[in-house]
């Protein structure tokens, strides 16, 4: 079915909801920024449905992850405080969150201060 590495062993909401944390079966560690998943979202609402409709979504600092959900056995919903709720985030798409948040967040930080808005 696909590379058993890009799928995770264990996925834990630290009790704050600010950070989901993804281990794999390679052995790889990410604790993701419930704000970098918020504000890069999979659902169309953010990402439009082409490149150039992505939305910059500001003001999501201090977003938190309600719920985890599974989805089959490829991916899970995140339910954030602010309602948002409509993004898959499969195995792979974490996988990249995981390996690339920095340079994912860096990128939203220049977007947002183009467009002069804020965290």
């Amino acid at each position: 079915m696909g590379d058993d590495t890009l799928w995770p062993t264990e996925v834990r909401l630290s009790k704050d909801g600010r950070t989901l944390t993804l281990a794999w079966a390679d052995g790889a560690r990410h604790a993701i920024a419930a704000e970098l998943l918020r504000v890069e979202s999979p659902s169309a609402e953010v990402q439009g449905h082409s490149p150039d409709q992505k939305t910059i979504v500001p003001g999501k600092r201090d977003v938190a992850i309600r719920d985890v959900q599974e989805v089959g056995s490829y991916a899970v919903r995140l339910v954030f405080d602010d309602g948002h709720d409509t993004g898959i985030y499969t195995w792979s798409a974490l996988r990249v969150f995981g390996e690339r948040g920095d340079e994912l967040m860096s990128d939203y930080h220049a977007a947002l201060a183009d467009l002069g808005l804020t965290r």
